[in-house]
């Protein structure tokens, strides 16, 4: 199957149209109006400066509902040791 060429227009081919591998397409912007679309439809970039955007879509791809998430307690172990950081636009979360 083809990689896809992305352009300024807002679509997204068929996810179902992705590689085997999981890349569906190059290209495009990261817009928030291009984010939301591409994840509403299970399409995810992935991006390092200097080189194109690409645009995945796995399958399977894992849906996680919040709202009936259980955290283990080996997980919630793992979250309170501070291993970890979150940051979000450099702001470090915890």
């Amino acid at each position: 199957m083809p990689v896809f060429q992305l352009t300024d227009e807002l679509v997204f081919p068929h996810p179902n149209l992705a590689e085997p591998e999981g890349m569906l397409a190059i290209g495009g912007d990261l817009s928030p109006e291009r984010l939301v679309l591409a994840y509403s439809n299970g399409i995810f970039p992935w991006y390092n400066v200097g080189e194109p955007i690409q645009w995945w879509s796995l399958d399977p791809r894992l849906i996680l509902f919040p709202d009936k998430f259980n955290c283990s307690n080996t997980l919630s172990r793992v979250v309170k040791s501070n291993k970890f950081e979150v940051k979000l636009n450099s702001t470090l979360l915890k």
